[in-house]
Order: C-alpha cells, then sequence, then structure tokens
C-alpha cells in the first residue's frame, strides 16, 4: 500500500466527538417523493414519537428465521454464519441502493413488508418514526449497546436511541487510477476536471443525487444544502450539459468490481467500498484514495426494526449480537467503516486491519465533512441526478 496516507489518530477526542456529533448524516431524503410516488406523506414528514402496532419483543423464544433489508454487502458472513450456528435463527438478505428505496417498499407495504431488520440513515430516521415505518426497540433485549460509544448514541434523529442505534458510519471521497492520471488530485475541482480529460468515458459517479450534485457545490464553495436558484442552475448546467457526456457509470458500489477489475479510471466513492475495491484488487498500488476539499459529507447508518416485522425477538438478538466488541471489529473489517464501538480503533490497530487511514479519520480531516439537509431543493436535485443520467447515456 502506498506510505503517503495521512496517519491515523484516535477519532474519541473530544474535538473529534463534537465534529462527528454535529455533523453526521447521509443519503437524504433527496428523491423520496419521486422513488415513493409519496408526495403527501412526504410533506407530513416532520420530527415525532410515533410507534407501529408491530409485535413487541419480549425477550422470548425466537423465531426461526430473520429478514434484513440493507445495503449491498454491507454485513461480514463469517457474523451473519455465526448468528446462526449460535442462536438458529436463518438469515435472508435482500439489498437496496437508496434510502429512497427502501423508503419506498416501506411506504408501499403498509407494514407488510416482511422486513424485520432495516438500515436507514440518520436524517432519515425522524420522517420514518412519524410515519409509522419503525418500530421502537425493547432496550432490554439488547444490553450490548454499552459497547457502543457515546459519541455515536443519542443523536439528534433519535437522542434516546429509541427506534434505532449506530450501525456504521463514513464519508464521500473518490479513488483514481494512478497509472492513468499521474498527476495528484486532491479536490473536488480536480475530481472535476480529471473526470472532463484524462478519465473522460472512465469515471463512474455514485447513484445519488445529493453526491452528485455536492460534488459541484463542494469544489465551487458553496454550501451542498443551498435553495439558492442561481445556484442550483448553476450545478443543472455544469453537471448535465459539462460532466455527464464523460460519465460512462452511476455507480454506488465501485468497490465491488470497478475497481478491482479496473473498468474505470476515475471513481466516486464512500470510504469503506473504496477500502473494499483497493484490498481487492490485483495491484493494489495502482489506486489513490482522495478524501477532497475544501469539503464533503459525513453520514451514519443505523439498526433499526421494520413496522410489522414478523420476527421481531431474532431481530433484537441480531442487533445486540452484532454489538459485541469481537462481532463490531469484524464487521468494520469486513465492510471498512467505523462501528462506533469503544475503543474499536485501538483494537483495530491491535488486530493489524489494514489501510485504517481509510476507516479512521483526524479531527482536521471531520471539520471538512458537512451533512447534508432536507429542504425544498430536494426535488431539483433530484431533476439534476436524472438529467445527467439521461445525458450520460445511463
Amino acid at each position: 500500500m502506498s506510505e503517503s496516507r495521512p496517519p491515523v489518530r484516535i477519532l474519541a477526542s473530544t474535538a473529534a466527538a463534537k465534529a462527528i456529533s454535529a455533523e453526521l448524516s447521509r443519503r437524504r431524503f433527496l428523491s423520496f417523493a419521486a422513488a415513493a410516488g409519496a408526495t403527501g406523506l412526504l410533506a407530513a414528514c416532520s420530527p415525532g414519537g410515533q410507534s407501529s402496532n408491530a409485535p413487541q419483543a419480549t425477550g422470548g423464544e425466537l423465531e426461526n428465521s430473520l429478514s434484513i433489508y440493507t445495503w449491498g454487502d454491507y454485513d461480514a458472513p463469517e457474523v451473519l454464519e455465526a448468528f446462526t450456528a449460535e442462536l438458529g435463527p436463518t438469515i435472508q438478505l435482500d439489498s437496496f441502493g437508496s434510502n429512497e428505496e427502501l423508503i419506498s417498499k416501506l411506504v408501499a407495504a403498509k407494514g407488510t413488508s416482511g422486513y424485520d431488520i432495516v438500515v436507514p440513515t440518520g436524517i432519515f430516521i425522524p420522517q420514518m418514526i412519524e410515519n409509522g415505518l419503525l418500530t421502537k426497540l425493547n432496550r432490554d433485549l439488547i444490553p450490548n449497546i454499552e459497547y457502543v460509544d457515546d459519541a455515536y448514541l443519542g443523536r439528534a434523529w433519535d437522542p434516546e436511541n429509541e427506534y434505532s442505534i449506530c450501525k456504521a458510519w463514513g464519508t464521500t471521497g473518490y479513488v483514481y487510477d494512478k497509472t492513468v492520471i499521474t498527476r495528484e488530485l486532491a479536490t473536488w475541482a480536480d475530481f472535476l476536471d480529471a473526470a472532463q480529460n484524462e478519465a473522460s468515458g472512465r469515471t463512474s459517479v455514485l447513484d445519488d443525487p445529493g453526491d452528485l450534485t455536492g460534488m459541484y457545490f463542494w469544489a465551487n464553495g458553496i454550501d451542498w444544502n443551498t435553495t439558492d436558484e442561481a445556484d442550483l442552475a448553476a450545478a443543472e448546467e455544469f453537471i448535465v450539459n459539462t460532466l455527464a457526456p464523460n460519465i460512462s457509470a452511476f455507480d454506488s458500489y465501485p468497490g465491488g468490481a470497478a475497481i478491482p477489475q479496473a473498468t474505470h479510471a476515475l471513481m466516486q466513492a464512500w470510504n469503506g467500498d473504496a477500502r473494499i475495491g483497493i484490498l481487492e484488487s490485483p495491484d493494489p498500488d495502482r489506486w489513490q484514495w482522495v478524501l477532497p476539499g475544501p469539503e464533503t459529507e459525513i453520514w451514519m447508518d443505523n439498526w433499526a426494526i421494520a413496522a410489522g416485522a414478523p420476527n421481531p425477538e431474532a431481530a433484537h438478538a441480531f442487533i445486540d449480537y452484532v454489538l459485541t466488541p469481537e462481532n463490531s471489529l469484524l464487521e468494520l473489517d469486513y465492510i471498512g467503516y467505523h462501528t462506533g464501538g469503544k475503543d474499536i480503533e485501538q483494537a483495530a490497530e491491535d488486530a493489524g486491519i489494514e489501510m485504517l487511514d481509510l476507516v479512521f479519520f483526524s479531527d482536521e480531516q471531520l471539520a471538512t465533512m458537512r451533512e447534508g439537509e432536507v429542504n425544498e431543493a430536494q426535488q431539483t436535485r433530484v431533476d439534476i441526478w436524472n438529467k445527467a443520467k439521461a445525458a450520460a447515456g445511463a
């Protein structure tokens, strides 16, 4: 691996904890109305405390199965297999590519989705609670929450962790092929320039409205949550007419194939997925990860139980199981994201886990990360995303 990456620093410092507490979130509610066809529901979304009518787990006998609806390749197989071997329930995994897709399915199902555990990003949780999409947790059945660092509990979207517990958090950057792009890239402006030059026709971006438009705003020093019509119009003009013709793929998981197979030369990516791809590449030194300036995003995904979950006992048992220090570390190693465990950075270093500079970030790096937000420009961002995909032929 390259020796040029920044040194690892302990995240659980006061400054870092404050930064993470202030900024966490991801995969905004940007295309919810379009994806779910539920404009009325979106308008009604506001923080609240409604609970669903799903059976409440009591700590009784576990059911025979467990259904998890989550992000792609987001759990260590050995943890899943050990859970079944030790406790009994067999696990079925289905994956989604965006919070919009998750919410759309839950809204349409009206409590009959068949899913037990879901993994929404923090900013979506108040809306999901208010609209009865989640079941309140029985915290008595999740004693292993004691192993989660306080910095990742009590988030603004669920202050008492009544509905959710941290699964993982991360950020957005990019990876480039140093055999194709021989200059050093360091900023979002560099990414956009390389996409139009050395990597034209070999560039992929995340299949997400916020991350796509965010690149333009981050590169130009504009608040990526802007609602200014002129800013949004300028973003659309550049992304649709200038950038999109150079984009070859909208890929939220380049680490799964594109990086190992070197099918693209420049790829926007979430840090954990980038780490997976580099580690699985036959030539890892070919790739350079960039946490670009001047700003980028930060997000947290969360364990939660869906309304109408058919296997609530197994769902609680699984969440409790995965929070143990041993399993949390296995998850971190597999998915490449900080799982929020107490003292987990030291444990990862002691275990010799590779590429921890893509998992843990310094106070200075955290200070460059900003959360997204739900605002009236969300549909405009979705429109830009759709127009860009059309212009790119995706």
